[in-house]
């Protein structure tokens, strides 16, 4: 494939991530009987659409950077059986959370396919690399239930947790000849990655059998780690660990996806997996203009008995908007000024 194929390949995976998180929104609204204006993909100019029967506008825009629903009483108030503000908070709190929940929800069906479509480990130490640093802790047969206190179940999850806590001594804990037995301060060798240390496995684990319950198992708690990797790397930022300049917007995404798509099938669809379900979590951040935010005053009605006013929730979130895009803007200059070095 060329470059131009690779590039457009990652504009439509993007594209398709963004689509079926607003589609989430869209038919969630409809079910619930909320009047849509308008279903858009992309920002800015309208490069082409048309008009619904119902008199909904499905858009595609210029900028592949988002995409928006816009309903009937969502930024206003207004009057009427199809107006967003009058469903109850229960049914509002559904129509925001739907997109988040669809994006997951595609990250889980990508990791069943995956897991379907390639080998699967158990967390039982197989046999060590030369040189292994953990083998002065850990035996051949062990089998690791727990790093640094987070329990593992496969191997991917396994895998994840060293290389996110193994920088450093951990307690490992395994069953070893039917014993549970807590190792303390384990040492793995550890890669440097940007200035950053990351722990590495040194040894390999056993395969494990395919059978639904197998399959259905890795799909869950890889799904799991998934979401608490995306979690976690949000906490490594806030607290200094990872810097801003880790931080990519929609080029450096596009970019990532394009290098995955070279590197094959598996690779590309493993980061998209990890993209869909990053743009779920991050969505449900309790920042303003962000589906977290519109939450978090569903919340305090749900909470307090009491709406907050319409004109103060929506100042809001348009301060939340011009900061984000603000910020959108910062990411894309970085991320294209890194195309160049």
């Amino acid at each position: 494939m060329t470059t131009f194929l690779y590039i457009l390949l990652a504009v439509l995976a993007f594209g398709a991530m963004v689509f079926i998180h607003e589609a989430g929104h869209f038919f969630v609204a409809r079910a619930c009987g909320v009047k849509i204006y308008e279903f858009a993909i992309g920002m800015g100019p309208k490069i082409f659409g048309w008009q619904g029967k119902d008199g909904t506008l499905y858009n595609l825009r210029l900028f592949p950077i988002g995409g928006f629903v816009s309903m009937k009483g969502e930024d206003e108030d207004a009057d009427g059986e199809d107006s967003f503000s009058s469903k109850s908070a229960g049914k509002r709190f559904i129509i925001v959370a739907a997109g988040a929940i669809m994006n997951v929800v595609l990250g889980v069906i990508i990791t069943f396919a995956l897991v379907m479509s390639s080998n699967i480990g158990s967390t039982v130490v197989a046999n060590f690399a030369d040189g292994a640093v953990s083998s002065e802790w850990l035996m051949v047969g062990d089998k690791i239930t727990s790093v640094n206190g987070s329990s593992v179940y496969t191997d991917r999850q396994l895998s994840y947790e060293i290389l996110h806590d193994a920088y450093k001594p951990v307690d490992v804990v395994v069953i070893r000849g039917g014993e549970k037995i807590t190792l303390k301060g384990v040492t793995f060798p550890t890669d440097a990655v940007s200035g950053l240390l990351y722990g590495k496995p040194d040894f390999q684990v056993y395969a494990e059998g395919k059978n639904f319950f197998s399959v259905a198992k890795h799909t869950f708690f890889d799904s799991v780690s998934t979401v608490k990797m995306i979690w976690e790397s949000l906490l490594d930022l806030v607290f200094g660990r990872v810097g801003v300049e880790a931080v990519s917007g929609p080029v450096g995404v596009a970019g990532a996806i394009t290098e995955a798509a070279r590197s094959g099938a598996s690779q590309f669809f493993y980061l998209i997996s990890v993209l869909t379900m990053n743009l779920g979590v991050f969505n449900l951040l309790p920042v303003p203009a962000l589906d977290g935010g519109r939450l978090l005053f569903i919340l305090f009605e749900l909470v307090f008995r009491r709406k907050v006013p319409q004109k103060f929730e929506s100042a809001v979130h348009f301060a939340g908007i011009v900061l984000l895009l603000g910020l959108m803007v910062l990411i894309t200059f970085k991320d294209i000024t890194s195309l160049f070095n």
